[in-house]
């Protein structure tokens, strides 16, 4: 199995419990590697600067609004499609880099983020029930255990770093 797979599997789950975080962490983490296979790529855009800031800024709101009540549960659909879009985007471009297939790739993210979508909100509506907390403290949980488990799987390693091709004979 592929570095990359297990890259996009793991930041594609990120997707699935803050959209966002995912591609602000690989976008960020592209200004470091500039990796040349994106080049002429509509994905390329995800290598400048200000996008990179801009993705950090949605992160950010993502995770304050996250909090207020009136927000819509991450499993109604538009929620879900923008989470997948999301997990999407992050496997397309890690496939891309690594020359394997988009598709692939954009297919793995968006499972991952759907799981991972789901999976976060039974996990937090059960702890919310167990705990006594307010789903905002949570949430505040969730937050932190999300940058970690992002920043570990792409701060942390090469994503976004093309890996060596293998000579089969």
């Amino acid at each position: 199995m592929s570095k990359h797979l297990w890259q996009t599997v793991g930041l594609g789950a990120v997707a699935g419990l803050r959209s966002m975080t995912a591609p602000a962490l690989l976008s960020s983490n592209l200004l470091t590697y500039h990796p040349h296979a994106l080049e002429g790529s509509p994905l390329r855009w995800l290598k400048k600067p200000l996008v990179a800031h801009g993705l950090k800024l949605l992160a950010a709101s993502e995770m304050t609004a996250d909090k207020l009540p009136q927000m819509p549960a991450r499993i109604v659909p538009i929620s879900l499609v923008g989470r997948a879009a999301a997990g999407a985007l992050v496997g397309a471009t890690l496939y891309k880099i690594n020359h394997d297939k988009q598709l692939t790739g954009a297919l793995v993210g968006a499972l991952a983020a759907v799981g991972a979508t789901y999976a976060g909100y039974f996990l937090r509506k059960k702890a919310t029930e167990g705990s006594g907390l307010s789903s905002g403290v949570v949430g505040g949980m969730e937050d932190a255990l999300t940058l970690g488990i992002g920043l570990a799987l792409s701060k942390g390693t090469d994503a976004g770093a093309p890996q060596p091709r293998r000579w089969v004979l």
